[in-house]
């Protein structure tokens, strides 16, 4: 591979934007293993939340993805490969970027999801507190308390 041509493949991985339109790979090969990734991630998003046994399963295939990445890269700056295996690394490097990005969003939905449900519980154990510290704490909660006009 000329020069060029890999600074053009660098260039191409580090864009931002540049999973865009991109599809997830069918399957990938990491650390001699296929895994039918875009299987895995639909399976993982099609989910609100990452259930707590799932949860390791999705850390550790974002390590892997991470590695596989940083392997991929690093054969293209080597450039001891031709240009034709350099441009399907690429391809394969912007489709794990897109399979972490879709993991990743994943995760922030649920930290959001979990942080509005404390907003919730808080506002809850708020209330309470206010109600019985004015007095209002009945037990019936559907109209003033006894003798307010």
């Amino acid at each position: 591979m000329k020069a060029y041509q890999q600074k053009q493949l660098l260039e191409r991985i580090g864009r931002d934007g540049a999973t865009v339109g991109h599809q997830l790979p069918e399957a990938i090969e990491i650390q001699g293993e296929t895994i039918d990734l875009r299987a895995f991630v639909f399976e993982i998003k099609r989910r609100e939340t990452i259930p707590p046994g799932e949860r390791d399963r999705v850390e550790t295939a974002k390590r892997n993805l991470r590695r596989a990445r940083i392997e991929r890269v690093e054969q293209i700056e080597d450039g001891v490969i031709s240009y034709e295996e350099g441009v399907d690394l690429a391809d394969e490097i912007v489709g794990i970027d897109r399979a972490l990005n879709a993991l990743d969003q994943l995760e922030s939905v649920d930290l959001e999801a979990e942080a509005q449900r404390q907003d919730a519980a808080d506002r809850k154990r708020w209330t309470r507190f206010l109600r019985k510290a004015l007095g209002h704490d009945d037990g019936d909660r559907s109209g003033p308390p006894p003798g307010a006009k």
